[in-house]
């Protein structure tokens, strides 16, 4: 009787196994995610989880940050979609409207876990969605051979006298540079007088505030900057200006943590700073945050393992992993060495994230064509008129 009764709560045991933890079937995850980095991350990631979980297997595909909300559209209804895809925060709004993605699971652990900022930027009308593997913003970096670091600039009037002196004796070298047609940079001249796209809380469906007043005049400034850096808007893209201050021809350049393995690669000896301030305030501009995310697909028949593996992802051990690997932010708290940590951290502290409403969709486009419009000289109130009409429309 005895043996009987240990033979049944042995099957149930075995039972409750196999179908919580999937333990009877060989799974392999599918996951999406770019190049230059992450894709590494996953790999090596992979690999650690398999030898936890030994019937799970991990695939990695690529598939860039850029391209994942739109390609999921198609590939998830198809069924030849992934389990487990990255995709920045600002495109959540679009992805729970489009029922692509599946609420995070026991969103009261992974919300307590990871960074407030990233919690909030992953949530949507109070649900948390995704499971963040990075926070980002972006700082004033600077070449010491150029530019010692008492003259790093805190005010954009003393980057303009700067730029002015170190232009005149540096023939054929820049001062300054940033992407000016890329309104995730150019959003830091609309911020004054806590002024936010979308309003306060990112979710204004009805107001951009793209062309109040407090962005109008922050874009005359930044129209202004043109008298220091005058180059037109088509040669100041990314790609660009990374290696234009990657090879020595510039002093100054706002970017990201995701350009210093970039930058070290090329021998550069340089430093980073928070943004210099905005005529008539004290501290940095408010720059956008962003939040690297992986989110389990909608479509997904593996979702409970891909759940599993998210969760693994933001494991202390794995955030320092992809901070090795990639050098961005861990989401989780997280001491890392780095000697450019201290200028991000401290931008991090005046960020605000990007707002995650459909409607952020339009955002770049409009406000990509506004930055460069208004750079190469047109009327900003116009500019950012249509802006805000093409947004809400």
């Amino acid at each position: 009787m005895r043996r009987r009764l240990l033979a049944v709560v042995c099957g149930l045991f075995l039972v409750f196994c196999v179908t919580s933890y999937g333990l009877a079937k060989d799974v392999t995850l599918t996951v999406w995610e770019s190049t230059g980095g992450p894709d590494e991350f996953i790999k090596q990631a992979g690999e650690a989880f398999t030898k936890l979980y030994p019937h799970i297997k991990i695939n990695y595909v690529n598939v860039e940050l850029g391209d994942s909300t739109t390609q999921i559209a198609w590939d998830g209804p198809a069924g030849v979609g992934p389990d487990l895809f990255a995709a920045p925060h600002d495109k959540l709004g679009e992805l729970v409207v489009g029922g692509h993605v599946l609420p995070t699971a026991d969103p009261d652990e992974v919300g307590a876990k990871v960074l407030e900022s990233c919690r909030d930027a992953l949530t949507y009308d109070g649900v948390m969605y995704g499971y963040p593997v990075s926070a980002e913003t972006y700082a004033l970096f600077y070449n010491k051979a150029l530019i010692s670091e008492d003259e790093v600039p805190t005010t954009w009037e003393e980057l303009k006298e700067f730029c002015r002196a170190f232009n005149k004796a540096n023939p054929g070298k820049y001062g300054f540079l940033m992407d000016v047609g890329n309104g995730y940079y150019t959003i830091i001249f609309t911020t004054s007088q806590g002024n936010r796209l979308f309003g306060p809380d990112g979710t204004d469906t009805t107001n951009t505030n793209i062309n109040s007043p407090a962005s109008v005049e922050g874009m005359k400034f930044f129209q202004s900057l043109r008298e220091i850096l005058d180059v037109p808007a088509a040669d100041l893209t990314t790609s660009i200006c990374d290696s234009v201050f990657m090879s020595g021809g510039a002093a100054m350049y706002i970017t990201g943590l995701w350009n210093v393995a970039n930058f070290e690669n090329a021998g550069l000896d340089f430093g980073v700073a928070p943004l210099p301030a905005l005529p008539g305030n004290d501290t940095p501009p408010a720059s956008f945050s962003g939040t690297r995310a992986m989110f389990v697909s909608a479509y997904s028949e593996n979702y409970e393992e891909a759940e599993l593996f998210a969760k693994f992802l933001i494991s202390e051990e794995m955030q320092r992993l992809r901070f090795d690997i990639t050098g961005t932010l861990p989401a989780i708290a997280l001491e890392v060495e780095s000697p450019y940590i201290e200028g991000f951290l401290t931008q991090l502290e005046y960020a605000f994230p990007m707002p995650s409403i459909p409607q952020m969709s339009a955002y770049w486009s409009a406000m990509n064509a506004a930055s460069a419009n208004i750079w190469d000289g047109a009327d900003v109130q116009a500019e950012l008129d249509a802006a805000n009409s093409a947004i809400l429309q």
